[in-house]
């Protein structure tokens, strides 16, 4: 016990060690930038891409990409909270950029630039999740229908970015692999719920058609909201035992330690949870792979998605989730 209680101890100093080395990593503020650096800024600029499911609703998203030839960490579909859009979680996607991880960050229907199917002509988006309802939510994760993915009757706004990259990644364009689903808030329920319908797709002779998502991270994720809910997707076949997961909380958020103890029921072993001292049902043989990390914060959805210490001793979310990629993720068979 005593052995498996120093290695999770290990595991969360391997946050604070990335912490500190992004923090000396990143530019530093007031610094002119030489042409050769401003150019490469340029290449690196966020790139608006236009999409539509298979409901007939545009959506808008944004990638962050990686300098050409850069090794790559991950790939990531950043997902805001309700009322935010990529504006709101743009401070995170230009750190995980600057990390070494190709970036995209769509706004949800009814946010931003991406409107309602029901929007007048000329609409936009800011404004419009007053007039969401649950079905909308579950259409924004929805990836169902069929046997066949690429032909799934419906085919949502998470999707829609998960086949853009796809198409990315077989053009050479990205690395798709791991892939990684962070959201904040509401966008954590999506991402969650997202995670579990790629998880369903029942593979075909041809391969694997779900399964895709390498892990997941969820900042201060609600456990229901407009009747929507992460339910489903704690599953012990869908989310309930893979893939790597992190949670990430602020002071006491109550729905991330509740999603936490229904997950830990499927992973009874290799979980770690900041709450205590020595994580209950710990086994000096096990890695591991579920993790509820509290940083010393008031903060919640968007805003804690955003939180950047000036203090590289204290924890903050992208330096966080960082070592979680780099040193849980990629570590995952």
């Amino acid at each position: 016990m005593a052995s498996y209680a120093s290695g999770l101890s290990a595991v969360h100093s391997l946050f604070r060690i990335a912490l500190v080395v992004l923090a000396l990593a990143l530019p530093v503020g007031g610094v002119a930038a030489d042409p050769p650096a401003a150019a490469a800024a340029a290449a690196n600029a966020p790139q608006e891409i236009l999409l539509e499911t298979s409901d007939g609703v545009p959506i808008a998203a944004w990638y962050y990409p990686l300098p050409k030839d850069a090794a790559s960490i991950a790939t990531v579909i950043l997902v805001h909270d309700l009322d935010g859009s990529h504006r709101t979680v743009e401070p995170l996607a230009k750190a995980l950029q600057a990390a070494g991880c190709a970036v995209v960050a769509p706004d949800l229907r009814g946010h931003g630039k991406s409107v309602l199917k029901s929007a007048p002509a000329g609409a936009a988006g800011e404004g419009q999740s007053k007039a969401l309802r649950k079905g909308d939510f579950e259409a924004m994760a929805a990836s169902v229908g069929g046997r066949v993915r690429d032909q799934a009757d419906m085919r949502g706004d998470l999707e829609c970015v998960f086949e853009w990259i796809r198409q990315q990644a077989a053009k050479n364009n990205l690395q798709m692999e791991p892939l990684v689903v962070v959201g904040s808030g509401v966008g954590g329920t999506l991402a969650a719920r997202w995670a579990a319908a790629d998880a369903a797709w029942p593979p075909l002779a041809s391969g694997p058609q779900g399964r895709q998502v390498d892990g997941l991270v969820l900042v201060s994720p609600a456990f229901t909201s407009k009747g929507f809910t992460i339910q489903p997707a704690l599953s012990p076949d869908l989310i309930g035992r893979a893939p790597p997961l992190l949670l990430l909380a602020g002071e006491d958020d109550r729905d991330s330690a509740k999603i936490f103890d229904q997950i830990k029921k499927h992973r009874p072993r290799g979980a770690f949870d900041g709450r205590k001292a020595v994580p209950a049902g710990a086994d000096e043989n096990d890695s591991p792979t579920l993790f509820l990390l509290q940083l010393p914060v008031k903060r919640s959805g968007d805003a804690l998605a955003s939180y950047r210490s000036a203090d590289p001793r204290q924890g903050d979310t992208a330096t966080t989730i960082t070592g979680f990629l780099t040193k849980v993720v990629k570590a995952s068979p």
